[in-house]
C-alpha cells in the first residue's frame, strides 16, 4: 500500500495534472487507501519530487491501469517507463483482461495509448443527479446487506453483469473490507431481487454495482431504487453520482429519466 506521505504526493500530483489538463482522473482512491491492498503501485521521482504515478487495480482476473505524469516532466520517458513496468507485472500475474483507463478529454492520455497500439474497448460515463425535485423514497425497498446475502450478491454479478463466478466471489470478498461503502439488497414482494452499494466521501455519494435479476427487470424496480437512494443521500446533504458504460442504452435511459446527467467520460483500451 501507499504510505501516508506517498498518498499526499499522489494527491498533489493529481491536482496539478487535472488543473493543467482540465480533466478528472479515475484513480480509485477508495482502493488506494486500503490498508490490506496488495496490488503494486508504480512511482517515478525526479530531483526528490514525485512526477509520475501509475496505479494497478485488480478485480478478480481483470485488472485496470491508470496513471499520470506532471505537466512539467512530460516527454522525458517517465510514463513509458511506468507503463512498461505495469504491463510486465500484469502479464506475469496472469490477468486475463487488462484495461487501460484514460479520461475521454485527455489528449495526452489518448495520444500515448495510440502510440502503444492500444485498442479502444468502451467508454464509461460518470453521471451526477441534477433533478429539479428530490424524489419520494419507497419504504421497505432497500435493506442493509447481511453476511448471508453473499451468495445472492455473487449470483447478481453473474446474471446481471456477466461476470464469472470466480471473479464475482473475489470481488464481493474484497468489498467486505471497504469501510466507506454500505451494501444494500433490493426487495420486491418479500423476495431479494437486486443489490447496490453506496460509497460516501464527504459531500459525495457514489452508487456502484447496481443490479436487478434479469427476470425482474422492466417492472420499474430500478427506478424506484434510484429515487430512494437519491432521496436518502440528498437528505444527508450529499450529491449523488454513478458510473455507466456508454453502450448500455437501457441503463442510460433509466438514469437520465430519473434526473442524472453525464459529467464526463472515461475511455478504456486494451493493450496492443
Amino acid at each position: 500500500m501507499l504510505t501516508e506521505t506517498q498518498q499526499a504526493e499522489v494527491a498533489a500530483l493529481q491536482q496539478a495534472v487535472e488543473a493543467h489538463d482540465g480533466i478528472a482522473l479515475k484513480l480509485n482512491w477508495d482502493i488506494l487507501r486500503r490498508a490490506d491492498r496488495t496490488d503494486p503501485d508504480f512511482l517515478r521521482y525526479q530531483d526528490g519530487r514525485l512526477v509520475g504515478f501509475l496505479g494497478v487495480y485488480a478485480f478478480g482476473s481483470e485488472v485496470e491501469v491508470c496513471g499520470m505524469v506532471h505537466p512539467e516532466a512530460r516527454r522525458q520517458g517517465h510514463f513509458q517507463a511506468l507503463y512498461d513496468q505495469a504491463m510486465a507485472y500484469c502479464r506475469e500475474a496472469g490477468f486475463t483482461e487488462i484495461l487501460l483507463n484514460t479520461p475521454s478529454a485527455s489528449r495526452s492520455g489518448q495520444a500515448f495509448l495510440r502510440r502503444q497500439g492500444a485498442r479502444y474497448a468502451f467508454t464509461e460515463h460518470q453521471m451526477k443527479w441534477m433533478g429539479a425535485a428530490v424524489p419520494a423514497p419507497v419504504p421497505g425497498l432497500l435493506r442493509p446487506a447481511a453476511p448471508e446475502d453473499f451468495e445472492m450478491q455473487v449470483r447478481l454479478d453473474v446474471e446481471a453483469f456477466g461476470m464469472s463466478e470466480a471473479d464475482a466471489r473475489s470481488a464481493n470478498t474484497e468489498l467486505l473490507q471497504d469501510a466507506d461503502t454500505t451494501a444494500y439488497m433490493v426487495m420486491h414482494e418479500g423476495a431479494t431481487v437486486g443489490k447496490l452499494r453506496v460509497q460516501r466521501s464527504g459531500s459525495e455519494a457514489w452508487i456502484y454495482g447496481f443490479a436487478i435479476l434479469p427476470r425482474f427487470q422492466g417492472r420499474g424496480i430500478g427506478r424506484r431504487v434510484l429515487e430512494t437512494v437519491v432521496a436518502d443521500c440528498a437528505s444527508q446533504g450529499c450529491d449523488v453520482f454513478l458510473e455507466v458504460e456508454a453502450k448500455n442504452d437501457r441503463a442510460l435511459h433509466l438514469y437520465t429519466s430519473v434526473g442524472f446527467q453525464v459529467l464526463r467520460g472515461q475511455d478504456y483500451y486494451t493493450p496492443g
